[in-house]
């Protein structure tokens, strides 16, 4: 395939990209339809602000490796990989507005027609999942022509930013290639070889998925921060030493814990602490919109859980787990607690099995906690050894936490029988295809 790369939008990240790829020694053949913008590329110069950026311009367009044009047929006659890198700006309404996207594809796809040869277009901007499949139909529409035998689309986002941009494409987190087609795959990861980071093939739909998760986490840090540090002002306290101390915890604070999709928190720590946060914010006359609208997005969750287990119109239920967190008898404030209140009042039939909760070992505010959320516990509870009797009663069978010493009978139930196995914490992931599994959130 031939080396020189084709950018569609000379904007603020296909600039970036055709000074970052040219500097590793590509040929690259901006597209926009601005006259201005080519005029300056093609004078070796930058139309926006970017350390570093005019320098690798000047550099590389004196030596022939970028060039900028509006002419698409030229582009693409001339390039084996195109990569878009339009924008994709928000309508009035919130939804995101894809004409430049779809304009372009269709440009491209009109000079793929006389194309033979197999051309790869790889989408920067950031688009949402189903973007993709539609561009393929598109081009397919148009050309006649079949993606994975006469040309590929995947999706690339970028994880660039303002102020460090060049040094970001030069060492990303990783590199994410998302698409169903492996030439495709093979040809990106080798355009990307001389990047050293490591390089991830997804499914396309998580590719084009993954920029808003990350955008979205990036806007709650920011409000996270600042609504801690507004509670700090008012208490007389040094916000950034706070946080500060906040960030050296990297087992638990900064790291992948408490990430991964799953079942409502509980216990003793969160809810409680979390509340008495709100209360003193509000104490304070503080306004914390983001931390208020933790509990009620937890509660939800629940709600959730009880929506889904009576979609399956069966009464008797298995629940595997009360405690809020397996290997522990801590019941207090045990999101399992609630989702078996709830589903009595609901009139299901429920029976309970969790070998670390003795009923004659509870006590204290563990005893009184679900005592009062549920009067009748002992009648649903069965002893360790009868297991496999809860297991012959339950129609739907719920996995509340990780318990092991139920894994191994509840797996053997997963795609070999008519009982439905609801999982509320992902005990396996290759279960997920069977039948008559169902998992909360995945």
């Amino acid at each position: 395939m031939s080396s020189t790369i084709s950018i569609f939008g000379a904007g603020y990240i296909g600039s970036v990209s055709a000074a970052c790829l040219s500097k590793l020694g590509k040929k690259v053949i901006l597209v926009d339809i601005d006259p201005h913008k080519i005029k300056t590329i093609n004078s070796g110069h930058s139309h926006i602000v970017e350390p570093g950026l005019e320098e690798l311009l000047q550099e590389n367009v004196a030596q022939g490796l970028i060039s900028a044009t509006s002419d698409v047929a030229q582009a693409i006659a001339a390039s084996s990989l195109s990569f878009i890198c339009v924008g994709t700006p928000c309508k009035e309404n919130g939804s995101l507005n894809l004409d430049y996207i779809f304009r372009v594809i269709r440009q491209i796809a009109t000079a793929l027609i006389s194309k033979t040869t197999f051309h790869i277009i790889a989408i920067r901007s950031t688009v949402l999942p189903g973007t993709i499949a539609q561009c393929i139909e598109i081009i397919e529409g148009v050309t006649q022509k079949k993606h994975g035998i006469d040309f590929g689309i995947c999706s690339n986002p970028e994880f660039l930013r303002e102020g460090s941009a060049i040094a970001d494409y030069f060492n990303p987190p990783y590199t994410l290639v998302g698409s169903d087609d492996p030439e495709t795959l093979q040809i990106m990861q080798e355009t990307y070889a001389a990047i050293e980071a490591p390089f991830y093939a997804t499914a396309t739909k998580v590719a084009e998925l993954l920029k808003y998760i990350n955008n979205s986490f990036h806007a709650l840090k920011v409000v996270f921060g600042n609504e801690v540090g507004n509670i700090c002002k008012k208490l007389g306290i040094d916000s950034h030493q706070v946080m500060d101390l906040f960030c050296k915890d990297q087992r638990l604070n900064i790291s992948p814990y408490y990430l991964k999709p799953g079942f409502a928190f509980g216990g003793s720590c969160l809810p409680k602490d979390l509340s008495a946060l709100c209360y003193l914010a509000k104490s304070n006359d503080l306004e914390v919109p983001m931390l208020n609208q933790i509990m009620p997005s937890n509660q939800l969750h629940i709600q959730k859980a009880v929506k889904l287990i009576s979609t399956f119109q069966k009464r008797r239920v298995g629940l595997i787990g009360l405690s809020f967190k397996a290997g522990t008898d801590d019941l207090r404030e045990s999101p399992l607690v609630t989702l078996t209140e709830t589903l009595i009042g609901k009139g299901f039939q429920l029976q309970i099995y969790d070998p670390h909760v003795s009923l004659s070992k509870i006590h204290g505010s563990n005893k009184e906690y679900l005592e009062s959320h549920i009067p009748h516990i002992n009648e649903l509870i069965v002893p360790p050894e009868k297991l496999a009797e809860l297991i012959d009663f339950a129609e739907i069978i719920i996995i509340g936490n990780k318990e092991k010493s139920a894994f191994t009978k509840i797996a053997a139930l997963i795609g070999q029988s008519e009982k439905q196995i609801v999982d509320l914490v992902r005990i396996e992931p290759t279960l997920a295809a069977a039948d008559n599994y169902t998992g909360i959130c995945w």
